[in-house]
């Protein structure tokens, strides 16, 4: 199931999820190799016996991460089966998975853990969600969850594919759903957080829902918010 993405990153790509107003989602996480062996596991997937064997083949899980308070569905399985790993919180899940005990949440800043491997950033300014954006500099690579998004044209019908061309998630390349735009009412926070982002000497993109980029990433971040520097 795990698939490499650069030096030290892997893939997996999971069953789907139904969201709200029944669409259904597909799942993705990463797992990270941090330079002491412990592995960092980026929005967890539905966990099965065969993805838990091989994510044990490439060292010891230590830190599971939800990027943002819409991607827990999976974690507390994690958990369950890694009592061991420490468990971080983006804002605002504490208050809506209370049932979880966290070790920490996330900040504007990395955790020593992972500091100097990993870089993170608050994209601060939105009502749905604050989602985490990290990078990883060994491979270059930046990971979005939901800020970025792109789905085949023909995933929806009906109604909800209506509201999936409204919401741009229906397009040649990921792009930020039309939803979150709008959700950005402090632009000003929200300019500060992607001014942060494209300091990353990004050369791939990797997103929950979406095609990866493989080449160019600080660009083709710059180009997909355009809408909000520009």
């Amino acid at each position: 199931m795990l698939k490499e993405f650069g030096s030290e990153i892997w893939t997996a790509d999971g069953t789907d999820v139904v969201a709200a107003l029944g669409f259904d989602y597909p799942t993705r996480m990463a797992v990270i190799r941090l330079a002491c062996g412990d592995l960092f596991i980026w929005s967890p997937i539905a966990l099965t016996d065969g993805l838990r064997a091989e994510v044990d083949s490439l060292g010891k899980v230590r830190h599971l991460v939800a990027p943002n308070s819409l991607h827990h569905v999976f974690i507390a399985d994690w958990k369950r089966a890694y009592p061991n790993a420490y468990l971080h919180a983006p804002p605002g899940l504490r208050e809506k998975r209370k049932d979880l005990d966290f070790d920490g949440e996330l900040a504007n800043a990395p955790m020593p853990y992972w500091a100097g491997e990993i870089d993170q950033v608050l994209m601060l300014g939105n009502l749905i969600t604050t989602e985490v954006v990290f990078f990883h500099a060994k491979s270059g690579t930046v990971l979005f969850t939901d800020l970025l998004q792109q789905f085949p044209a023909n995933r929806f019908t009906g109604w909800r594919s209506l509201v999936a061309k409204w919401d741009l998630m229906v397009v040649p390349e990921p792009s930020v759903p039309r939803k979150f735009r709008l959700a950005f009412t402090n632009r000003s926070a929200a300019r500060a957080s992607i001014k942060h982002v494209l300091s990353w000497p990004a050369e791939k993109v990797l997103m929950a829902h979406g095609t990866p980029v493989r080449k160019d990433g600080r660009a083709f971040i710059a180009h997909a918010f355009r809408w909000l520097t520009g």
